[in-house]
């Protein structure tokens, strides 16, 4: 089965774009913060947590310092996700798909 020269093209493009799209994700980095700033983390766009920064006055309060941890990492998971999609919005929006698409 042969496939049109166009339909080609189009799968090359989509590949470049792919490509495009996984090398900006490598270059993600984001911090999020719980507590007002007593806990911060900063993760890549894989989602790997790459830092976390914890202030003295709640290393005693194991619980509540836990807690903080999970909100911070959650935190930065969102915002790396509003990255990616803000990514994939934007090169999406040239090949002229319907909104909502992707």
């Amino acid at each position: 089965m042969k496939i049109p020269g166009n339909m080609q093209q189009m799968m090359r493009q989509a590949q470049q774009m792919q490509e495009k799209l996984q090398q900006e994700i490598a270059q993600i980095k984001v911090e999020a913060s719980a507590g007002g700033g007593m806990v911060t983390v900063t993760m890549d766009g894989q989602k790997n947590l790459l830092a976390v920064k914890i202030d003295p006055e709640v290393a005693g309060d194991v619980e509540m310092l836990q807690d903080m941890v999970v909100a911070a990492s959650n935190e930065a998971v969102k915002r790396v996700d509003d990255e990616i999609k803000q990514k994939m919005g934007g090169m999406l929006g040239g090949m002229g798909l319907p909104p909502g698409m992707f």
